[in-house]
């Protein structure tokens, strides 16, 4: 009896679980309706790009692999390098200096941080490339009054390329500050203690111990950053700095081909943006050996 009793407590439970085996997923019907309206939508955009001759992929073929074309894409890739190396020096600074107990360094570099996330790139580009409007010549020496040893022309220092330069990495290093700091901060405050006990100087101790480990929690973060960078460069195009936009635009201001060439930048940034995800997640890949799940 016991063991017919133990049977037939069971039987429902096995009846259940035949029945979650054999169960077919029944979509809402919103669900489905939203389904059948995006699959239409793409559908749509499928069918304009093959049957609307405004695109004029023939032209598109003819200049995205043209010299003007490739050199502004050279230019971006420069531009997009030194931008992210001067703002990653800048921002692993500004992170030290808002670490700092010290108030003046914390404070400076909070100052930083808040107004260069705060005033626009595109601003910040024009200013820079006008800046011998406020100082017309650029000197090293001793201020207020003292003597010069160098003096040079505002205009001939401040490239359109130094200023794009300036105008993007400036930004830059306020957000990889705060990127580095999140990452720094992440970092168990046992072993900057335990070197501490082992008696490592501080520049040691960030080099060798600190900035590794945190690089788990910056690497997405900053990859992410170094990829709207590439796109942030075509805001150069402002200052007339020869990048992959200005590129498009000259030519199509020559042949009125606007979709067509506007077509072909938007396929080298896509190109490009591809290439650095797949960077970007063999380098995820590398840090996060120790901490997968």
């Amino acid at each position: 009896m016991a063991t017919a009793s133990h049977s037939a407590a069971a039987w429902p439970v096995a009846a259940a679980s035949l029945d979650a085996a054999n169960a077919v997923y029944r979509g809402r019907p919103q669900q489905i309706a939203g389904a059948v309206g995006v699959g239409l939508f793409l559908c749509w955009i499928a069918y304009q790009l093959v049957t609307n001759a405004a695109f004029r992929w023939h032209v598109v073929g003819e200049y995205i692999f043209s010299a003007p074309v490739l050199a502004g894409v050279q230019m971006t890739l420069f531009l997009t390098f030194l931008t992210l190396l001067l703002g990653s020096l800048l921002g692993i600074a500004l992170a030290v200096m808002r670490l700092s107990h010290n108030p003046i360094l914390n404070m400076s570099a909070s100052a930083y941080v808040w107004f260069f996330r705060g005033v626009p790139s595109l601003v910040q580009l024009i200013f820079w490339f006008n800046f011998a409007s406020l100082f017309p010549t650029i000197e090293l020496g001793i201020p207020f009054g003292g003597p010069k040893l160098l003096s040079i022309a505002t205009n001939d220092a401040v490239t359109p390329l130094v200023a794009a330069l300036l105008g993007l990495g400036l930004v830059e290093a306020a957000y990889m500050g705060e990127i580095i700091r999140g990452g720094i901060l992440s970092v168990d405050a046992g072993q900057v203690d335990a070197s501490r006990a082992l008696g490592m100087k501080p520049f040691y101790r960030l080099r060798r111990i600190i900035l590794p480990q945190a690089m788990r929690s910056i690497i997405p973060s900053a990859s992410n950053q170094f990829i709207s960078l590439l796109k942030w460069t075509a805001l150069a195009s402002v200052v007339s700095l020869g990048e992959l936009l200005l590129a498009t635009q000259t030519i199509y201001n020559r042949n009125f081909q606007v979709i067509p060439l506007l077509t072909v930048a938007a396929l080298w940034y896509l190109l490009l943006t591809s290439i650095f995800t797949l960077v970007q997640m063999r380098i995820e890949a590398y840090f996060s050996r120790g901490h997968r799940r």
